[in-house]
């Protein structure tokens, strides 16, 4: 099964969306219905009002269309921003916390439910300091520029290159008549917005900078799910307690494991062990507070 439509009844404009399973912890892009997704037996569905209303049925089918393009990514250089707005609520639902750690992208293909990290990503400041944290929110300037896709499958501006943001395009170049998709004179670069933990405690960032952002769910590899009792988890240059902090994954981040190797015995979350996952060369955190499968030795 890969196509995938739906039959509406709703006193309110509604759009539904669907994603499919592609692997364990793994699942593909949101798309509007009817969509074309990859080989699957499980889809979820995500029905989206448009105001105030109510919905009467939601009519699902799915059968076989031509094979969905394989999409790969992988990092890009991005303008990010600070999201602030602590007690607001984000698009998947969660309210912002004092010194929260979440990312917003100008896609709902992207978003996250709420306390997930089925979307991560990994964001990385020209210091070298990192944080792997979930999107949570749809923003900055545009909510249909998932610019991480190749024009072929991209929402909107496909005219664009693969990894360039529409705002800054718009910003740089003038593109669009340097407005985004609602009219506004766009006044910053931004391709991504970091919630406030994030931008200061993450990546020690003071001011609006360009990042290095890596797209987890566009890449292929194990991964784990970050849990852990405070909002965060401490990323350090080695396998012991004592290695030099380089960085943050945040709760419910899901991190690609590269490999395992053993170090300091750590009791957290999962019970203790020795065993370290190696998210990036360089980037270490313990098994213990990551709920992941078998990983292969480094």
């Amino acid at each position: 099964m890969n196509r995938v439509w739906a039959e509406v009844a709703a006193d309110v404009a509604v759009s539904v969306e669907v994603r499919a399973e592609i692997g364990a912890r793994r699942w593909s892009e949101w798309r509007a219905t009817p969509a074309i997704l990859p080989d699957t037996t499980v889809v979820e569905v995500r029905v989206n009002l448009d105001g105030p209303g109510s919905v009467a049925r939601v009519r699902m089918g799915a059968g076989r269309g031509e094979r969905a393009a394989r999409v790969s990514g992988g990092g890009y250089r991005v303008f990010a921003t600070r999201e602030g707005l602590v007690g607001r609520t984000t698009a998947n639902g969660h309210v912002i916390t004092k010194r929260d750690h979440f990312v917003a992208l100008p896609s709902r293909r992207g978003l996250a439910p709420k306390d997930a990290g089925d979307y991560t990503v990994r964001v990385c400041a020209a210091s070298g300091r990192c944080e792997w944290a979930p999107v949570w929110d749809v923003g900055p300037w545009n909510v249909t520029d998932d610019y991480w896709n190749p024009p072929s499958v991209r929402q909107s501006w496909t005219d664009l290159p693969q990894g360039r943001p529409e705002a800054q395009a718009a910003y740089q170049e003038g593109y669009n008549g340097g407005k985004d998709g609602f009219g506004r004179r766009v006044l910053n670069p931004a391709g991504i917005d970091l919630a406030d933990g994030t931008f200061w405690d993450g990546l020690w960032l003071t001011t609006n900078a360009w990042v290095d952002v890596t797209y987890l769910w566009m890449v292929d590899g194990a991964r784990g799910t970050v849990r852990t009792a405070d909002s965060t988890l401490t990323v350090r240059n080695g396998p012991r307690v004592r290695a030099t902090a380089v960085g943050i994954a945040a709760n419910h981040a899901r991190p690609i494991i590269e490999c395992q190797v053993a170090g300091d015995t750590v009791t957290g979350t999962y019970g203790s062990t020795n065993l370290w996952n190696r998210l990036a060369p360089g980037y270490f955190v313990s098994d213990a507070y990551v709920n992941a499968g078998p990983s292969p030795t480094c």
